[in-house]
């Protein structure tokens, strides 16, 4: 079967889980002091959008002006090697300067980028890239099968394995071969029908043999004229890239440890666009003239987790007590401030497979009730471990659902630990719990999050009737097929798995309304997702 770039699908990766963090970031999980910010001007060229989806405006974009952007800050050791990137300064340099073999489109639909073509045999177990002609890296040598080889070597390392490993466990070295100069073979151990979405996470990234992460090159659309670990990082356009953009002289990403001075920068006309707005600060910016608030619908979602193999979650009917116990508008509405949609028991959203013909589950005291005295479990006492490590309104949450529990007869302690406790020794063996994970579609989800054998299975989920369908699916190159097998599946997690999928994030950044060509980016940790290279000035 063959991938063409109106091909649909997501997925997923990581290295420590707080760090490669499966796919999104805490929000303002940073460290260091504020950064040493540029006096240069945002004010550009005119013209309008740069394309994209739902892009700020449409038109043909003139080139111009510096932008400069307010993220969540790192830390002085961030680096700019794009297969060991933890943390959101990192992911956007990666987005900066390099590029993968097939990549998201802002609405989640794979397309080929590096790659031409991507092909399987009939068993989804040989897969054939082929390069597109004529690409070449920010110093105009040409982009080779050899780079290829060398970057999934260098990714799955036994010795070293990288963050994007976890997305490639059926690869192994061997399995690695070019086929000349433009053709790259990768044999897997295991047959996988989505292989391509491994090839499309974020750290996959193809670079140079004789890689310099000091001194990066890569085929991205800008390059980089100075880095300051934990404080800021410049760039200028890449006059060899191939793609689209950019259209800004420079790009200035700048880190604030601070989410408050990361609005008022915005607000005081020192940077241009900022990212991961809080809600408590959307009448801010709202209320000041000029500048604007961009919101996407992103498929990252922060669960409450349930050991399957412990009690009180060993029992199947109090799991479905709890997810009936959650209001779950009445948490969107508390602990996001109205700024996140409803979730019903399953992830994956954007998946094609997944089954929203299901009715939404609502709160049922009532049956809660009920389920619960069934399983012998009257007057329950439980404790839930949260922190502020799963993102802005994670703690709110679970101190809403603990007032909700109480109508159930369940009483909630809501125990909240530092982020180092958290994601410490004992994670993974909190009996009740919250986490959070970006967008992914499900088989790539499952890989990372609910396989017996994935890395950060929480609920410690087994169940044979599933496993055995995620497996055909896996096995299985036809769409529907392997649509209706996600469906099966995913159906069964929402009716008997550990997990309480309340919400769904929304994705807040601020923007000046000077700046145009912004893009919903719904796989992302911010809401324009670090596709600068659309940006410009009206």
């Amino acid at each position: 079967m063959a991938y063409s770039d109106d091909t649909s699908g997501p997925f997923g990766r990581r290295v420590t889980r707080r760090q490669v963090l499966k796919g999104a970031l805490a929000v303002g999980a940073a460290a260091g002091l504020g950064p040493v910010i540029s006096a240069c001007g945002g004010d550009g060229g005119g013209g309008e959008g740069a394309g994209g989806a739902s892009p700020t405006s449409g038109g043909n974009p003139k080139k111009g002006g510096v932008l400069r952007s307010g993220i969540v800050g790192g830390s002085a050791k961030d680096t700019l090697d794009p297969h060991v990137a933890i943390n959101e300064p990192e992911n956007a340099n990666g987005f900066q300067l390099y590029n993968r073999l097939i990549e998201y489109t802002p609405d989640q639909k794979l397309e080929n980028v590096l790659a031409e073509s991507v092909e399987s045999n009939a068993d989804a177990t040989v897969w054939t890239v082929r390069l597109k002609p004529d690409i070449v890296y920010s110093d105009g040598k040409p982009v080779t099968a050899d780079d290829v080889v060398f970057s999934f070597n260098r990714i799955i390392d036994p010795d070293a394995p990288k963050g994007g490993a976890s997305a490639l466990a059926m690869l192994t070295p061997s399995g690695i071969r070019k086929v000349d100069d433009r053709t790259v073979q990768f044999t897997l151990e295991t047959p996988n029908a989505v292989f391509p979405e491994a090839l499309a996470y974020r750290e996959n990234t193809i670079v140079r043999q004789d890689i310099d992460v000091k001194n990066p090159v890569g085929t991205g659309p800008f390059k980089v004229k100075s880095f300051a670990p934990g404080e800021q990082t410049v760039y200028v356009p890449n006059e060899n890239y191939f793609g689209e953009g950019p259209y800004v002289d420079e790009l200035q990403i700048i880190q604030f440890a601070d989410p408050t001075a990361r609005v008022n920068a915005l607000l005081s006309g020192v940077i241009d666009h900022c990212d991961q707005v809080a809600s408590g600060q959307l009448a801010a910016v709202q209320g000041t003239d000029g500048y604007a608030i961009w919101e996407t619908r992103s498929g990252g979602w922060i669960p409450f987790t349930m050991r399957i193999d412990q009690k009180p979650f060993d029992d199947v009917r109090v799991r479905q007590a709890f997810r009936l116990i959650a209001d779950r508008q009445q948490m969107v509405d508390q602990a996001f401030a109205g700024y996140g949609w409803v979730g019903n028991d399953m992830y994956a959203p954007y998946d094609t497979g997944y089954p929203s013909d299901l009715p939404q589950r609502e709160q049922d005291l009532d049956q809660a009730k009920s389920l619960l005295k069934q399983a012998g479990y009257d007057g329950l006492s439980v404790e839930l471990v949260t922190s502020t490590a799963v993102g802005n309104g994670g703690v709110e949450a679970a101190q809403v659902f603990a007032e909700q529990a109480k109508g159930a007869g369940v009483t909630v302690a809501v125990n909240k630990v530092d982020p180092g406790v958290f994601y410490g020794e004992d994670y993974l063996k909190w009996t009740f719990a919250m986490d959070f994970w970006g967008t992914r579609n499900y088989l790539p989800q499952t890989t990372v999050g609910t396989l017996p054998t994935a890395p950060y299975n929480e609920t410690h989920w087994e169940n044979a009737e599933w496993l055995a369908i995620v497996e055909e699916a896996f096995r299985t190159p036809d769409d529907g097929r392997r649509n209706e097998l996600v469906a099966q599946a995913s159906k069964i997690e929402h009716e008997e798995g550990g997990l309480i999928v309340w919400s769904f994030n929304q994705l807040l950044d601020a923007h000046s309304e000077k700046l145009q060509g912004l893009v919903h980016d719904v796989a992302s940790m911010t809401a324009m997702g670090f596709r600068y290279r659309l940006c410009h000035f009206a």
